[in-house]
């Protein structure tokens, strides 16, 4: 996969902008997304989808947070999931789908799932 500086140094600001985020939380599928994440420089609370058991159990633990920033995979899961918590708490608390859309943007559609950020650590740390 060929990388440009500019999507690098673009990726950069987005984790910085995600740091800066104080009043969310971001919501991605499981433990790979969550390392993903941390290994460019997360440095906030990531809630891991899959831990709370349901639909169900994620919207009653969730709604008390004022924002929620979804990064879900872009695969057919990933958006039947988007949807869903939507459904459940857009009249609860704020649901923020920016970030997946700039990150789209950022590498181009290369990636479907967050979990392969990874791919990008080693960049980050040259």
């Amino acid at each position: 996969m060929e990388i440009s500086y500019d999507e690098i140094s673009d990726l950069r600001d987005f984790i910085v902008s995600l740091n800066l985020a104080s009043e969310s939380v971001i919501v991605v599928e499981g433990k790979r997304d969550s390392a993903a994440l941390k290994s460019l420089g997360y440095q906030q609370e990531i809630l891991e989808f899959h831990r709370f058991g349901g639909i169900t159990k994620f919207a009653d633990s969730v709604y008390i947070h004022k924002n929620l920033i979804l990064l879900f995979d872009s695969d057919r899961k990933g958006k039947y999931m988007t949807k869903k918590v939507i459904e459940q708490l857009e009249r609860r608390t704020r649901i923020d789908l920016s970030y997946k859309k700039r990150l789209m943007n950022i590498t181009k559609g290369k990636i479907s799932a967050i979990e392969e950020l990874s791919q990008y650590e080693k960049l980050f740390n040259d």
